[in-house]
């Protein structure tokens, strides 16, 4: 799609977009004749291999182990068989995530899944993918881990009483706010609160671990005993446990959102992706060895918040400090994830699929400040009207089929273009089985929802009318076209922001 530039006078004065961002030639040494290098407006690698990390982890550890593994032990039928579906869908959440490795080293646009599929299977593929995300994955998503956090940040303040649903709502409405704020701001003070929001995530994982191990090395294995007796288990709910192990494990992929601001992407992108799951599958594990030697099987089933259950049981009075770090797992689960999807949008306005100002940068702050700030409206608007977990029902498997579809592009662009230059490369046999996984989870959902999941299906349909619309006819009505050059330049003004320069 052809792209028009419209130019804008700055807001205070009249210089050119290019003059955005220099420095006063007065202040250049003491010398009025000297002229300040100038400052470029664009997107900069500020993320380092602990940054890397820490979005890969951060985004991956939210509420979930904290709160419900036992969507692992009711579907699995016994405590060894869940430890067993843990262990598993962390090694094939690496399989995923070393494919991904490779997309990254060999496509070094940021984007993820979205420029993936762009590059193997064309425009009209990626449109329906990056629609889907736009209208209900993303603002959906972001408006359950925001749920999670304004219920858990105020626990600690109503206990034993119930919270009110309109006090979470408006916590929750204040986190989106702020996170949505933090990453409009600063990229350097986003990745810093990352990195501690990670740390807080890995001391609370260490407060449950240390002491589940200590018990069980002092002789607490009674929970262990017969761990493999499956008396109580229909095997056909195994595929669903993996389906919930798969979703814990979720969010591998957030780094390649950002491949462009990476550091020396060929080495830290892999390095990153492969030093994260190791320390999340061991995390995970041993976490829920933790769970089993304090709880049993019953205990655990029973409990509708395994950490806090954990904690009253081992710590009593400390457990009021439970809620606390699952609040601030959920707000690093917030920030990371934004940080990721606000770069899919911005590519795709910048490959011609979304308007125009959605690819432009803050003259000062060097954030995509229109990309960051585009989904608050609609999330904003689910959390209070909307059925968000309906939603998220409708919308799970879609992204496993996506995801799937851009591993599956990796195997087709093996063979389309062999001399693409591939810094990092994993064997054929990871993709195929990590793909196969995708489309038999996809498979699954049809077999076990299949209301749900054709909803879901039909609402990403929608996507192929909208593409023929508004991308593939070229010749736009007058008034439409004007229209769009009167928003995109109200919002450029308004919002401070220029192309990036290049």
């Amino acid at each position: 799609m052809p792209r028009r530039t419209v130019s804008v006078p700055h807001p205070k004065g009249d210089p050119t977009p290019s003059n955005f961002g220099e420095k006063d030639p007065l202040k250049s040494n003491g010398d009025p004749h000297a002229s300040a290098p100038e400052e470029k407006v664009e997107l900069r690698k500020k993320v380092t291999l602990l940054r890397g990390i820490s979005i890969i982890i951060g985004t991956i550890i939210g509420a979930g182990i904290f709160i419900s593994p036992k969507g692992i032990l009711k579907n699995s039928g016994s405590v060894g068989m869940s430890l067993v579906v843990w262990i598993a869908c962390g090694i094939l959440s690496l399989f995923g995530a070393l494919s991904y490795a490779e997309l990254g080293t060999c496509i070094k646009k940021s984007g993820g899944h979205y420029t993936y599929i762009l590059e193997a299977f064309g425009p009209q593929v990626a449109f329906v993918r990056l629609w889907a995300d736009m209208i209900a994955i993303r603002p959906a998503g972001m408006a359950v881990i925001a749920l999670a956090f304004g219920r858990y940040i105020l626990e600690p303040i109503f206990m034993p009483c119930g919270v009110p649903e309109i006090a979470v709502k408006l916590a929750t409405t204040i986190g989106i706010t702020m996170v949505m704020y933090l990453n409009s701001m600063s990229v350097s003070w986003t990745a810093r609160l990352q990195i501690f929001l990670t740390f807080s995530k890995l001391l609370a994982i260490a407060i449950i671990i240390v002491p589940g191990l200590y018990l069980l090395f002092k002789g607490e294995t009674k929970n262990f005993e017969n761990a493999f007796e499956v008396n109580t288990a229909d095997l056909t709910g195994l595929p669903l446990a993996f389906y919930s192990g798969m979703y814990a494990y979720a969010g591998w992929f957030y780094l390649n959102f950002v491949t462009e601001e990476v550091e020396n992407p060929e080495r830290t992108v892999p390095l990153a992706i492969c030093i994260s799951m190791v320390i999340v599958m061991i995390c995970y594990t041993l976490t829920n060895v933790a769970y089993y030697t304090v709880m049993s099987a019953e205990e655990l089933l029973a409990s509708d918040a395994v950490a806090v259950t954990f904690a009253e049981k081992l710590m009593g009075n400390f457990s009021f400090a439970v809620p606390i770090f699952v609040a601030l797992s959920c707000f690093g689960s917030m920030n990371g994830g934004l940080f990721a999807i606000s770069r899919m949008f911005y590519v795709a306005s910048r490959e011609g699929q979304l308007p125009e100002v959605l690819s432009m940068i803050h003259i000062r702050r060097h954030t995509p400040l229109p990309a960051v700030i585009v989904l608050y409206p609609i999330t904003v608007l689910i959390l209070f009207l909307g059925d968000i977990y309906s939603l998220l029902n409708f919308m799970s498997f879609l992204r496993w089929f996506f995801i799937g579809v851009a591993v599956v592009g990796l195997i087709y662009l093996r063979y389309t273009r062999p001399d693409m230059p591939r810094p990092f490369k994993v064997p054929i046999i990871i993709p195929a089985v990590f793909s196969f996984t995708c489309f038999f989870m996809v498979f699954l959902s049809l077999y076990s929802d299949p209301v749900n999941t054709g909803i879901g299906f039909a609402i990403s349909l929608t996507g192929i009318p909208a593409y023929y619309i508004f991308i593939y006819i070229e010749r736009k009505p007058k008034w439409f076209q004007k229209f769009s050059d009167s928003v995109n330049r109200s919002l450029q003004i308004i919002l401070e922001v220029v192309p990036a320069e290049h």
